[in-house]
């Protein structure tokens, strides 16, 4: 039997010296509280952060002179179509600066929860390392204390936003502390506009904290905002197994003076235990004077604690697991589903841009928000096939956040029906739209992309209940949306000469923008498919639900623009024809995201299924697209999996391109010719914390071992026969979960197991044999049809296939 934890264990990140930077240091979280464990000559330095903590401040001003998309349209669409830019005139010039401002404030964003020092005395210890066991979250800081071998454990707990600490020599038996000093060290980039924090410390009880207030409100002259109800705060609190004492200390000029008020001296020997705790929430109720109780540092708690999180990590891992006959890409799966289950957990904030480490200017930047043109997409496409579901959840809920304001902003702005999710937006009480701006705010296949993923939860489930109660209103509401922008008359009638229902205006992803006349703002393939996947969806969950006859009205207008739907946009180029990302546009042009290739991926309308056509269509228009690079590590490489095309050694050497010294992968840039020219650092986007979108990884290697998105279960579509491969449980859809070993390029185990009793369809592995399929003892009925086995299942119960002998 695999035994995914141990797979997990093999694959630890080791470092063999000093890790000083935020970027070298150790990951660990638990999807709430993230810590990154850095290993300095003098001292262990803990950066922590969370999803919840957050500077929530918002600027929402300017609602009298947004106007409405009738009102802006007419003035973009009068400009004249010769200008090269729109902002040649001056009133879209400085409409922009309006439909900007809100944005270009340094709030809302997340907010870095500081930093623990852990000093010690570098002529009696020496750093050497770490070590992050990703089976279980236990990172080990590897020490020499007076030549002997001593290592510091750190772990966080699962469920709480706890980190505990202990020392222990090679024995694990507990040893005496090599630490002399602590300090909590306050963002240092926190604003001169927010309330100074308030510090605590108990020297008796071994504690240091401090609280931090984040007001609601925006800053009035520099000065903070008055109190509000909705006020947020924290508390950093860490608590030693000894007391403390103030000390004095060599300052920098030479002279001595006391340690800072967040610092003091350890005192007391023993052995060292510590614990470290993160309380935030309303500001009323995270009191002053009041701390949380954190509990006793002692070796017993430490036990308890640590059982409870490795229960939890086995649990996890038992999900799901590889076991591949390429170290590589083994790797790659179990580390980013490591760090994924670090980052993520349901009833806690949906991680934005940089999840739940910040520190100073990293894992801030651009709000450090929820972009809905891919980035807020991404970190959840391996969540279905991986069999952890539950890890969507904080995205359901960030759209069920984001449905309010943005059915508003439908009502108010488009006057149309339904909800027009915005480009970006924040994990704040919003009124507005945050980012009106008529370029990539009004990239309109960002609503239909939105919501689709919680057509995947439905499908890779068949979760009716969550069909019902969590993903219909989302879907429906962006479908009215859909259905009145395209049969609007601007979209649809005779200016256009023929009898299509146009999605027009839209902007290609962040390609061309807003243009004079137009010209490339209409029929974007994204915005095609996606909408066409929406639309095909919405039908679906319809039949599923018996909301036919309720929903009439909308089915018959979708069934209207199926029917009279726009072609999608193509050119002829050397390779034959390629789709291109909007029509008119120049084929070969270097896309910022695989922009021309997303038929395939997220739009799945081609792939290994389709005619040989429409097959040629798509790989064409994969081999002839250019990427410029930093979007595209995880989108693009799905594509070639599903087109059966992946070239898995180069894969795997762009991953190492992208690696960072702790494992995780950031975004780099791969050509100039697009965005970018020859003096950009091709390495900008990982010094601000870009890599929580690639946690996505898993889902390449998923796809090259089975796929299922159209249905039918197909086997090792992109894996080579000579690398040996296993998998266990990973999830197809309808809510199968599959088992499957090859050896020699021979399927030599299949297991099916059945959730909710779906007919199974699966691409015969043994083409020219028959199948038998055996339910325990019970050979099943078998149905094959053009090389697809076909049989009926029953909830809960498992199914083992293979090629019959007779």
């Amino acid at each position: 039997m695999l035994n995914s934890s141990d797979r997990a264990a093999s694959h630890a990140l080791v470092r063999e010296s000093p890790s000083v930077n935020f970027f070298e240091g150790a990951i660990l979280g638990n999807g709430g509280m993230g810590a990154v464990v850095c290993v300095r000559p003098d001292a262990v330095m803990i950066h922590f952060g969370h999803n919840n903590v957050w500077d929530i401040r918002l600027a929402e001003n300017n609602k009298d002179k947004i106007g409405t998309f009738k009102e802006i349209f007419e003035k973009v669409k009068a400009i004249p179509a010769s200008h090269k830019l729109l902002t040649e005139d001056p009133w879209y010039a400085e409409y922009l600066k309006i439909a900007q401002e809100n944005y270009r404030k340094p709030y809302p964003r997340p907010f870095p929860c500081g930093t623990l020092v852990l000093g010690f005395d570098r002529r009696k210890v020496e750093a050497l390392g770490y070590h992050l066991n990703i089976a279980d979250g236990a990172c080990r800081v590897n020490l020499l204390v007076g030549g002997a071998p001593r290592f510091l454990d750190i772990f966080c707990e699962m469920t709480w936003d706890r980190l505990w600490l202990r020392t222990v020599d090679v024995d694990g038996a507990p040893v005496d502390s090599p630490f002399d000093r602590v300090r909590l060290v306050p963002d240092a980039e926190t604003p001169a506009d927010l309330p100074a924090f308030t510090r605590r410390v108990s020297e008796a009880e071994g504690c240091v904290s401090f609280r931090q207030v984040l007001p609601r409100l925006e800053p009035v002259d520099g000065n903070p905002g008055a109190a509000h109800p909705a006020d947020k705060a924290f508390r950093l609190q860490v608590r030693l197994s000894g007391k403390l004492s103030m000390d004095s200390r060599l300052q920098v000029n030479g002279t001595w003076g006391e340690m800072g008020p967040l610092e003091r001296r350890i005192t007391s020997t023993g052995p060292f235990v510590a614990v470290v705790q993160i309380d935030e929430g309303l500001a009323s109720t995270i009191p002053e004077e009041t701390p949380a109780a954190v509990p006793p540092p002692v070796l017993a708690g430490f036990a308890v604690a640590r059982e409870s999180a490795m229960a939890s990590w086995i649990d996890y891992w038992s999900c799901s697991g590889v076991a591949l006959g390429d170290v590589e890409l083994e790797r790659i799966w179990y580390r980013n589903l490591y760090f994924l289950n670090c980052a993520v957990r349901e009833g806690v904030t949906c991680p934005g841009l940089f999840a739940n480490w910040s520190y100073g200017k990293i894992g801030t930047p651009w709000h450090g928000d929820y972009h809905m043109n891919y980035n807020t997409q991404q970190p959840f496409w391996g969540t279905f096939s991986s069999n952890h579901v539950e890890k969507h959840l904080p995205y359901v809920a960030m759209v069920q956040h984001l449905l309010p304001s943005s059915m508003a902003w439908a009502k108010d702005y488009y006057q149309m029906r339904g909800a027009f999710f915005p480009h970006s937006a924040y994990p704040v009480e919003m009124t507005m739209n945050s980012y009106p701006v008529p370029t990539w705010g009004w990239e309109v296949f960002e609503t239909p992309w939105t919501v689709q993923s919680l057509w995947w939860h439905y499908t890779y489930t068949l979760d009716r209940e969550f069909l019902e109660q969590r993903a219909f209103e989302p879907i429906r509401e962006a479908t009215l949306f859909m259905i009145d922008y395209m049969t609007r008359p601007d979209a649809h009638g005779p200016a256009w000469c023929d009898d299509r229902y146009h999605i027009f205006p839209t902007v290609p992803p962040e390609l061309y923008g807003l243009m004079p006349g137009f010209k490339r703002n209409a029929d974007g393939l994204s915005d095609l498919t996606l909408t066409k996947f929406l639309f095909n969806a919405f039908i679906e969950a319809c039949r599923v639900l018996d909301r036919q006859e309720g929903e009439q009205e909308a089915l018959k207008a979708i069934q209207a623009i199926l029917t009279h739907y726009p072609d999608y946009p193509t050119a002829e180029t050397e390779v034959g024809r390629t789709f291109v990302s909007v029509r008119g546009e120049e084929p070969g042009v270097v896309y910022n995201c695989p922009a021309n290739t997303v038929t395939v991926f997220p739009g799945e309308e081609h792939g290994l299924h389709s005619g040989s056509d429409d097959y040629a269509l798509a790989l064409n228009s994969y081999r002839h697209q250019q990427n410029e690079g930093g979007n595209e590590l995880v989108f693009l490489n799905l594509q070639a999996a599903r087109l059966g095309v992946l070239d898995l050694e180069r894969f795997k050497r762009q991953v190492a391109y992208c690696c960072l010294p702790n494992g995780a992968c950031t975004d780099k840039v791969l050509q100039t010719g697009g965005r970018y020219n020859d003096t950009t650092k091709f390495d900008w986007m990982g010094v601000h914390g870009v890599w929580f979108e690639n946690f996505a990884l898993p889902v390449v290697i998923n796809e090259c071992l089975m796929q299922s998105y159209t249905g039918i279960i197909r086997l090792f579509p992109n894996w080579p026969d000579a690398c040996d491969a296993r998998f266990t449980t990973l999830r197809a859809v309808g809510a199968f979960l599959v088992s499957c070993e090859r050896r020699a390029g021979e399927i030599r185990s299949l297991v099916i197991q059945s959730e909710k009793g779906a007919t199974c369809r699966l691409y015969s592995p043994w083409l020219g044999n028959s199948v038998k399929v055996m339910q325990g003892d019970a050979e099943v009925s078998v149905a094959e049809v053009a090389g697809v086995i076909v049989f009926d299942t029953a909830p809960g119960c498992s199914y083992s296939v293979c090629a019959s002998l007779a």
